[in-house]
């Protein structure tokens, strides 16, 4: 999905946007998506670019996944309207283009640890910080099995 494709969806309707690696998707990322896109009436999805999850240290051999491949099963989910690629570290650029009116985030950010918070207050926006699912995370599942 392109940016532009992501506004001719909107509509007039109430957008949430999210962002994140999801490179391994358990449990946590599908409750997680399904209660952002209960806040409004699209859910688009920002998703690190490969080159993004290395510099943000992931650890060795992240993604597993190619950014292809988890854009494809983040839009077979049925909460997710979309899903666009952003390169750079935040989704700063994304969120001033898009303008959703709520960004929500995990339980693991504070709106004060979020460049992009900024930006959506600036404008009027929500800032949502949803609560983690206890025990579920893609590098604790990664160094289980001795991946990282």
């Amino acid at each position: 999905m392109t940016l532009s494709e992501a506004h001719r969806r909107r509509a007039g309707k109430r957008l949430v946007f999210t962002n994140g690696v999801f490179d391994i998707l358990h449990a946590g990322h599908v409750r997680y998506l399904a209660e952002a896109r209960a806040l409004g009436d699209l859910l688009i999805v920002g998703v690190n670019s490969d080159a993004s999850v290395r510099r943000l240290a992931k650890g060795p051999g992240r993604p597993v996944h190619t950014l292809e491949d988890r854009i494809a099963v983040l839009e077979a989910l049925r909460s997710v309207d979309g899903a666009v690629e952003f390169e750079e570290d935040t989704p700063e650029a994304i969120v001033a283009n898009l303008r959703p009116e709520v960004h929500v985030k995990g339980g693991d950010y504070t709106p004060e640890r979020l460049p992009e918070a900024k930006i959506v207050l600036a404008y009027g926006g929500e800032v949502v910080i949803l609560p983690l699912l206890e025990g579920r995370s893609t590098t604790r599942a990664l160094q289980e099995l001795g991946l990282e």
